[in-house]
């Protein structure tokens, strides 16, 4: 198997935890940031715009996305432009619809002609893909973020639709396939060998990287070892039958 070392494509961490995501930060590996409403509130953040401040004061070096999260697309224009300006490594995440299911794609395409770095997400077919990449055609820099973690939750393999999207997207030299909500450590090596950009990953999951090539007998050792030791810790006993009996 591949090193870590060795992965082509760039690993983002996933998250709205501050200490996690300077935890991250301090891994030569992950390449990149991502967040969303729903990690933020589950963090407890109630202060949006100083939430993403704090975290610009400690992140400058790597690309960063901060999500709007208005419905009408007059207020989240509005809000792209705000968080936009908070600094040049930020990518603003625009959703692929609106929650009444109306495609943003007129709004991706109007700020992607005003020279806004954008990360369209919540995607999860491959044609919302071939509609968005028209809309960012003009855009600097921009990811497309396709849920294949959700994909696969629904009993669908994400892989063919994933390989197929970084063969559209070769058109689009300025757009980027970002590969979200991966739910095991395998789905980074399934993402490098189809050629996708990036994988966003959450810390739960980034914290495997560490063990990445262990050795499974060993593995297997420590698993029974973990059992056997959570069973003493917990005090179990059972008395056979034949020795009741006697």
């Amino acid at each position: 198997m591949k090193l870590l070392t060795d992965l082509k494509v760039a690993i983002f961490a996933d998250g709205a935890d501050i200490d996690g995501i300077l935890e991250m930060h301090r891994n030569p590996l992950i390449k990149g940031f991502t967040t969303n409403p729903t990690l933020m509130r589950k963090a407890g953040v109630e202060d949006y715009a100083g939430f993403a401040h704090n975290l610009l004061r400690a992140i400058s070096d790597r690309p960063i996305s901060f999500e709007v999260f208005a419905d009408d697309f007059d207020e989240m224009e509005l809000q792209a432009r705000e968080i936009a300006s908070w600094g040049s490594n930020v990518n603003v995440k625009i959703p692929v619809t609106n929650t009444k299911g109306v495609s943003a794609g007129p709004l991706i395409r109007r700020l992607a002609r005003e020279g806004l770095r954008m990360n369209v997400t919540a995607l999860m077919t491959l044609q919302q893909v071939k509609t968005v990449a028209e809309c960012l055609a003009d855009s600097p820099s921009s990811y497309i973020s396709v849920f294949a973690g959700r994909v696969a939750d629904t009993g669908r393999d994400p892989v063919p639709m994933m390989a197929e999207a970084v063969a559209f997207l070769a058109a689009f030299p300025n757009l980027k396939l970002l590969w979200a909500s991966p739910r095991e450590l395998l789905n980074i090596f399934q993402a490098d060998a189809i050629g996708c950009h990036v994988i966003t990953a959450t810390n739960d999951v980034l914290k495997k990287l560490g063990i990445v090539g262990k050795s499974l007998e060993k593995y297997s050792l420590e698993t029974v070892q973990m059992f056997y030791s959570d069973a003493q810790k917990a005090g179990y006993k059972l008395v056979s039958r034949s020795a009741v009996l006697a």
